[in-house]
């Protein structure tokens, strides 16, 4: 891990001298990734970080404030600077106050001209910024609601106001979908300068071949894959009921649940697999699989579910189409302006609606493999490289505004 020194900070000259056009100004940019803990988050920053070049659009050094885990999945450049502060290894209270005081003295101890915070969740004053929009939790009509008045819900409750007010005093804000967009504006009013960056998708998904094509081969079950932690807004536990309805029709079905899950959401999950299937017979639960691990996980399946019912930008979902795999997904929030035409919609708290979308797929070859292809056909908008060119004209833009 490369730790920039005060003392190489500091012999540096400022990243725009005073002799120079505003517009060649070098700017050297700071990245606030001290909290981003979610899957989607710390992929889309390894994403970006891996598909650029800083210098195309005038910049001339990269600092990035993380955790040590996610700064050495980070790829080593000589632009690119890592620091990782001890407040990361801290309560939420403590990281939220070195985001609040001591980060903008380490912006401007390091001259950075600019901060891109990748997560709204940040209390840093800094200024100008531009921060990102990740989590969709805190927004979403009725999902607070089912965490009940626990310590979860509250500190949905705090996020969103945090969120909220950094979102209102950002200089830059970007969404990753024109759903999101929409509905965090409605709560936390419009915002100053928008792009919509929706994130890319590994080229090791599009790689993936399943291991047989449709029509099925009789002999052996049709293999169903939903990747998600269990959690009270991804609805595992529906998706097995539907599962075994279509068994009770005749249809040979397995299901692999890869993720992982804990508290009330897994506790539910576990009752609805004692009911349908007790003796383990055809649904199978994994942990946590690294991203690296995961295509496996789809080129062994026949078909892909996702069945939540609140995401600002369904990663999962972005994967399973860049495999080509036939897609059952929820009908809620961006995930229609996501799939499009590519998948059969459901709804995610109905098992019935889930086993109508999945029996429709299976029965109907014809359909399957035109889904199948269009969401392959629609995930090629969806690359790092693209995702990385927008979000640093982006940045640039907003630098050279506020110069």
């Amino acid at each position: 891990m490369k730790i920039s020194s005060p003392t190489r900070a500091r012999a540096g000259a400022s990243p725009c001298n005073a002799r120079r056009e505003p517009e060649r100004c070098l700017i050297t940019l700071g990245i606030n990734a001290s909290r981003a803990r979610s899957g989607g988050a710390k992929v889309h920053l390894v994403g970006i970080l891996s598909s650029i070049q800083p210098s195309v659009y005038g910049f001339s050094e990269i600092h990035v404030w993380s955790y040590s885990e996610l700064l050495d999945s980070l790829p080593n450049r000589p632009w690119l600077v890592k620091h990782c502060p001890v407040a990361t290894r801290r309560s939420i209270i403590q990281q939220l106050a070195w985001e609040r005081f001591q980060l903008p003295k380490e912006l401007r101890f390091y001259n950075c001209t600019l901060l891109f915070n990748v997560d709204a969740g940040t209390s840093c004053r800094f200024h100008p910024n531009v921060t990102m929009s990740q989590d969709m939790l805190s927004y979403e009509p009725g999902e607070m609601g089912r965490y009940g008045w626990s310590s979860a819900r509250l500190r949905l409750i705090l996020l969103r106001w945090v969120q909220n007010t950094s979102l209102r005093l950002a200089d830059g804000t970007i969404f990753l979908t024109k759903y999101a967009s929409q509905v965090i504006q409605g709560f936390c009013g419009p915002c100053k300068r928008v792009a919509l960056i929706p994130h890319g998708v590994g080229e090791s998904f599009r790689a993936v071949e399943p291991l047989e094509k449709w029509p099925l081969n009789r002999e052996r079950p049709i293999e169903c894959l939903y990747v998600s932690n269990a959690a009270p807004y991804k609805h595992q536990w529906h998706v097995v009921a539907a599962i075994a309805q279509l068994r009770e029709r005749g249809y040979s079905l397995r299901l692999t649940l890869v993720g992982g899950g804990e508290g009330s959401a897994q506790t539910r999950l576990l009752a609805q697999l004692a009911e349908s299937d007790p003796s383990g017979e055809f649904v199978n639960q994994e942990p946590f699989i690294p991203q690296e691990e995961l295509p496996k996980y789809f080129a062994s399946a026949d078909l892909f579910v996702f069945a939540s019912s609140c995401e600002n930008m369904p990663n999962t979902l972005l994967q399973a189409m860049a495999t080509g795999l036939p897609i059952a997904c929820s009908n809620r929030g961006p995930m229609p302006e996501v799939l499009q035409g590519g998948g059969c919609y459901f709804d995610p708290e109905d098992p019935v609606s889930i086993a109508t979308a999945l029996e429709k797929l299976l029965s109907g070859t014809p359909f399957r493999l035109e889904c199948a292809a269009q969401a392959k056909k629609l995930s090629l908008a969806y690359s790092w490289e693209r995702c990385a060119d927008e979000t640093f004209a982006f940045l640039k833009e907003v630098a050279n505004k506020s110069i």
